[in-house]
């Protein structure tokens, strides 16, 4: 059983809380929290190339889409850009 703190009093109120607690800092050293050389950061290096990995094949994706975008835009341009032509021509001859 934990030791009861004093302020309780022997009331039970809810909620208690654990005034005793511990956060388990033994591991930690002080200083930043980067130059720790152990086995964290081989997990930290390990998330960063993932994120790496992620960044590079979303830029292939994008640029495929792009492409495909381009493509679309480009055919639907067409038959407007042929019109404005065929109405510039039939304005130039002017009125039969």
């Amino acid at each position: 059983m934990k030791p009861r703190s004093p302020s309780t009093g022997g009331k039970g109120q809810f909620p208690q809380t654990d005034y005793f607690f511990h956060s388990g800092f033994g591991h930690w050293h002080g200083g930043n929290f980067w130059s720790y050389d152990g086995e964290d950061r081989s997990g930290f290096r390990n998330f960063y190339n993932l994120g790496r990995e992620y960044r590079i094949e979303a830029a292939r994706e994008r640029a495929k889409e792009m492409a495909v975008f381009a493509l679309i835009v480009l055919t639907s341009a067409w038959p407007v850009l042929y019109m404005v032509v065929t109405v510039v021509k039939l304005l130039s001859k002017g009125r039969p």
